[in-house]
């Protein structure tokens, strides 16, 4: 009875007081004992072909499913004359085309939406839109804002004027199941790779910094009552840690604690794009993941004072890396001369593009 239950069939009776699905037999290549989910597939079809010619939406086949994908359509002319009005940004142009964008479309294809709900847009036009989020440390409003009012992310995009941009749930969506489907490290690594071999990263440096990420979900409430101590002995701490992202953690940075994650992220110094990135639970030291965002064909390293160690330094001077990175002091240890300050606040300027 289950199995009925899970792909119910379609009786021949029933089939042959139907005049429309006993005409696609031949079409569709169904018989008597076809399951009832082909048939609709079947159905679905047949009335997306009638309402192609009104509606901007086309029909995707992947893996054998039907399913219902914005058309974007072609550029209008209104576009050309705006092109030819408004200068565009020359690092994106360059890099949509020499990127070999269906390599990464055929890459992302299991992401595309299915039957139900409203048509998604291409995965090509989502992926790029966290392209550009990377590479312009834009948060998911700010870079709904840039795709709107921002003809350069446009036409990177491939969103004409006359259609709407993705807004910010439906850049958060897509960025979700990418990470839950496991494909980002791929697709991400084949973006990087190609910008690389076209001469886009000119490796003069790199830029080391870590950023704290907000959970998705609210902060868990503290609990109530007295908890027993840890294993050592010590009180129980109040920032407990929550049952639907069990994987966020606290952090506190200057005076405040904040739930969720952090961004580990190695940024090319001149081009301004994300070489490497890690992401971890909030309260892991950012200097624990330095030493695998160093790519090793960089001239220096750039980091603050968080990352400076006698054992890293030794390792940049072994693989022949500058040492860039700010000196701290403990107050303990004479007082730093006037190169060193000066040393330091000459990096905080280079530093600026990924504070």
């Amino acid at each position: 009875m289950g199995a009925d239950l899970a792909a119910p069939r379609l009786s021949s009776s029933a089939k042959a007081d139907d005049p429309v699905i006993a005409g696609r037999e031949e079409m569709y290549g169904f018989g008597l004992e076809t399951p009832l989910h082909v048939l609709l597939d079947a159905r679905f079809r047949e009335g997306f072909a009638e309402a192609a010619v009104c509606d901007s939406v086309s029909l995707v086949d992947s893996g054998g499913t039907a399913m219902a994908e914005r058309e974007l359509g072609q550029r209008s002319l209104i576009d050309h004359l705006v092109d030819e009005a408004v200068p565009g940004n020359a690092f994106l142009e360059r890099a949509s085309a020499l990127i070999e964008w269906g390599a990464v479309e055929e890459l992302l294809a299991p992401l595309r939406s299915g039957v139900m709900g409203a048509p998604s847009y291409p995965v090509s036009v989502l992926f790029k839109a966290l392209l550009l989020q990377q590479w312009y440390g834009l948060s998911d409003p700010a870079l709904e804002d840039a795709l709107g009012d921002r003809l350069s992310f446009r036409r990177f995009c491939g969103v004409p004027l006359d259609q709407k941009t993705p807004d910010h749930s439906t850049i958060w969506r897509f960025r979700e199941r990418l990470a839950q489907s496991g494909l980002a490290e791929g697709a991400f690594g084949c973006i990087t790779s190609q910008i690389e071999k076209a001469g886009l990263v000119l490796k003069k440096g790199t830029l080391i910094d870590a950023s704290l990420v907000p959970a998705a979900v609210n902060k868990p409430a503290p609990p109530e009552g007295d908890q027993p101590p840890d294993p050592d002995g010590r009180p129980a701490s109040k920032l407990v840690r929550s049952a639907l992202d069990p994987d966020a953690t606290w952090a506190k940075k200057e005076g405040r604690h904040y739930f969720g994650y952090k961004a580990h992220v190695a940024l090319d110094m001149d081009s301004r794009i994300i070489r490497r990135a890690t992401l971890t639970a909030a309260n892991v030291n950012e200097t624990s993941c330095a030493d695998t965002l160093i790519c090793g064909d960089e001239r220096a390293v750039y980091a603050d004072k968080a990352y400076d160690s006698k054992a890293r330094s030794a390792a940049l001077k072994a693989r022949g890396i500058r040492n860039r990175i700010m000196r701290r002091w403990h107050w303990s240890w004479p007082a730093p001369g006037r190169w060193e300050q000066r040393r330091n606040a000459l990096l905080v300027i280079r530093r600026a593009p990924i504070e």
